[in-house]
């Protein structure tokens, strides 16, 4: 029984091992089970078994020991020039490849160079030098980046027959009609995002994939839309075809007709003389900036039934550009913008449900009383740099504005601030206007008054009647810089953070300058007439969180010390 026992114990534990015979699949016991060390090229880093992270490490030929588990591969940021097929072709596994950045050109990348990636997803060759896209590119990619090369043509395999495809950015390359085959995406009906910016073309392509969501064709040399180019991209939703060379005669009644989902239409830096016709209902941006357009037909709109967002600044718009009522039905209008135009006045019958109405550098010349009244959800009002006088603005002009948060009347000729401003106002800009004087009863009510700028105008300290700022209990910032003020302004409001007063005439600061304004965080006093003696030393001292004082720029130079009475700490907002 004993010999029977000990021979089962001999089974179960194996023979005795004899030293320096010791199997290493075992180790002994005590030591520690670690894992082999991980292979990963020199310098680079190996973040998990999958990836390989070799960014910007000046490498000017391929890695050779990359692992053949490698699923990421990034070699951005180097001096690569070409792909070596073999080492390419052991690395099967690659899902993403990054080449961005480096100096491969076509003849460093052979044909045969992905054939060997069945499952590559991403390929990002982006700021290379290739002259032509590669021939064949793997059926299992995803996103494809050409973008900032110097190709001139792509071939049927490069993205075509890729069912998986989503994006593919070939911007800022050479590409013209020619190079871009009628076939060029075939097969790839998956395609929601195609760049072609900043390249050659002359018209747009045909053929691009109906499942197109986003096509960027901004800034080639496009100059027309053959007819039906559009009619298979239902899928649409944003279309740039901002700086080319369109004219009326480049578009017709059904060239984005098809296009249902169309949400966002650039046409900027075009040729066009009027609004295109057969605009979707979808539409909600059109931005028209910088065409030839003379005259906006309600009947060009009326389609865009979703229109929010209509930008038809630097056109040719004179005083029957925009007639009463040519937008009235775009209800759902939001924002508009003319601006570096000629209207002559404010256009009548808006959709009242605008927001915001821009209309800086026109030849606006009057404000009547009922100009305004169609659109009482106003809440920004843009009218600086037209020809305004104060005899020509109704003091009723802006009674129904009761929404308005902000007001630029800058660069006009008013003598005077407007009567009946709202009392909801958030900023009223005034800057480079002849005002010559400044009463407390255009400015009484503003209570919510936070911004008011009053620079560039004539402005002496005997022009400010006392009680002006009495009412601006919320006024932060007040600009009165570039005026003629001989001292700082007496009883200025006391909520006030930032005062500008740079560009006056003031020679002296007394003592009692800040006393009104313990919340003062910037004081702006230079290129005035201020010397070492003429500012009192008290007159900081109930400044606590003064962080910044400027008075460069004086006769002498001027320097302040910071109340010793503020907080040790550093103060909040200051730099």
């Amino acid at each position: 029984m004993q010999l029977s026992l000990l021979l089962l114990l001999l089974l179960l534990l194996g023979p005795p091992t004899t030293p320096g015979m010791e199997d290493p699949a075992f180790p002994h016991m005590g030591e520690s089970s670690q894992p082999p060390p991980r292979a990963c090229p020199p310098r680079c880093s190996c973040p998990r078994a999958d990836t390989v992270d070799c960014d910007g490490l000046d490498l000017w030929v391929f890695p050779d020991n990359i692992t053949r588990e490698a699923q990421h591969l990034s070699l951005q940021n180097n001096q690569l020039q070409e792909l070596p097929y073999n080492e390419l072709s052991r690395l099967s596994r690659l899902r993403t490849l990054n080449l961005h950045n480096n100096l491969i050109s076509s003849e460093g990348l052979p044909d045969e160079a992905f054939e060997s990636l069945p499952q590559l997803q991403h390929l990002y060759v982006a700021h290379n030098k290739l002259s032509v896209a590669p021939q064949f590119l793997p059926r299992s990619l995803r996103v494809a980046d050409l973008a900032a090369n110097q190709v001139t043509e792509i071939f049927p395999l490069t993205f075509g027959e890729k069912p998986a495809l989503r994006s593919v950015y070939l911007h800022n390359n050479l590409l013209s009609n020619a190079g871009l085959p009628p076939d060029a995406f075939r097969g790839s009906e998956a395609v929601t995002t195609l760049s072609l910016s900043n390249n050659q073309l002359s018209y747009l392509p045909p053929s691009l994939p109906p499942s197109l969501e986003r096509l960027h064709l901004q800034n080639n040399l496009i100059s027309k839309v053959p007819r039906g180019a559009l009619s298979r991209q239902t899928h649409l939703r944003e279309l740039y075809l901002q700086h080319n060379q369109l004219s009326d005669n480049g578009l017709d009644a059904t060239t984005f007709s098809k296009l249902h989902r169309l949400e966002y239409l650039d046409l900027s830096h075009n040729q066009l003389a009027a609004v295109p016709a057969g605009l979707p209902p979808a539409l909600t941006v059109l931005h028209l900036g910088r065409n030839r357009i003379r005259q906006v037909e309600a009947a060009r709109l009326r389609g865009a039934r979703g229109l929010r967002y209509l930008l038809l600044q630097h056109n040719q718009l004179g005083a029957a550009g925009l007639p009463a009522g040519a937008l009235r039905p775009q209800r759902r209008l939001h924002t508009l913008h003319v601006y570096g135009n000629r209207l002559e006045r404010v256009p009548l019958a808006l959709p009242r449900r605008l927001r915001s109405l821009v209309l800086p550098h026109n030849h606006v010349a009057a404000l009547g009383a009922r100009d305004l009244a169609a659109t009482p959800r106003l809440a920004e009002l843009n009218l600086a740099y037209n020809r305004l006088a104060s005899a020509r603005v109704h003091h009723r002009a802006f009674r129904r504005l009761r929404a308005l948060r902000s007001l630029d009347l800058a660069g006009n000729q008013l003598t005077r601030v407007p009567s009946g401003l709202p009392a909801g106002l958030h900023t009223l800009r005034l800057q480079r206007n002849q005002l010559r004087a400044l009463e407390p009863e255009p400015l009484a009510g503003l209570d919510q008054l936070r911004e008011l700028s009053l620079a560039h105008n004539r402005l002496r300290v005997g022009d400010i009647e006392p009680g002006t700022w009495h009412e601006l209990q919320a006024l932060q910032v007040l600009d009165l810089s570039h005026n003629q003020l001989s001292f700082v302004p007496p009883d200025l409001p006391e909520a006030l953070e930032e005062l500008h007063l740079q560009s006056n005439r003031i020679s002296h600061v007394g003592p009692e300058a800040f006393l009104s304004t313990p919340s003062l965080r910037a004081l702006f006093l230079r290129a005035n007439r201020l010397h070492v003696t003429s500012i009192a030393p008290e007159a900081f001292l109930g400044l606590p969180h003064l962080c910044v004082v400027d008075t460069a720029d004086n006769p002498e130079q001027v320097l302040i010390r910071l109340p010793s009475t503020a907080p040790q700490k550093p103060r909040a907002g200051c730099p």
